[in-house]
């Protein structure tokens, strides 16, 4: 049995949603790096954590592409991947990146943690933050109570946004909205 995307994703779901520390919200398909990629599925904490998943007839090989967009705006990063294509995905990705197997047994899919995540030492704060919708931006820049005109383009308020946080500010506000969004869909 081959396992995929279709196959794994809702099952990838209830195994988050199963944990003792459940996620706050759990997004899919979500827009990163100025539309560059799409990360799988998002669990929301206190920031955001990647799950990338890559089934038996994908591409390992597309998680340099697509690893260069999310080691830059997620702070934590796993894979998802198959007993068929683990001793590649091992190879392949970041040392920092999480590693889960999924796999079948007696007709379910079950998951096993293969390599802990640990945090991401590529996270860059203005990716992350360009992330957000232009109206949480400027929200973010009324909450903090900075001065930065409305009008200002998109990508110039991460920018300036992200020279007047740290990195514990921008992952939690990105999570906070993150998870307001899934309150309001």
């Amino acid at each position: 049995m081959y396992l995929n995307d279709i196959d794994i994703r809702p099952r990838l779901i209830d195994f988050l949603n199963s944990k003792a520390l459940k996620p706050r919200c759990i997004l899919e398909e979500l827009h990163v790096h100025r539309g560059n990629a799409i990360a799988d599925v998002v669990t929301v904490h206190s920031e955001a954590h990647c799950y990338e998943i890559k089934g038996d007839k994908d591409k390992i090989d597309r998680i340099a592409k697509q690893g260069e967009y999310y080691n830059k705006v997620f702070a934590k990063i796993s894979l998802v991947t198959t007993e068929r294509k683990l001793n590649e995905a091992i190879k392949k990705t970041p040392k920092f990146w999480g590693i889960i197997v999924a796999y079948e047994s007696e007709g379910n899919i079950k998951f096993k943690h293969v390599r802990k995540t640990n945090t991401n030492p590529l996270f860059d704060k203005e990716l992350a933050l360009a992330t957000l919708w232009k109206s949480e931006l400027t929200d973010l820049n009324d909450e903090l109570k900075l001065t930065i005109p409305s009008k200002t383009n998109k990508r110039d308020f991460a920018t300036e946004l992200s020279d007047k946080m740290n990195k514990i500010q921008t992952n939690r506000s990105i999570a906070n909205f993150l998870a307001t969004r899934m309150r309001v869909a």
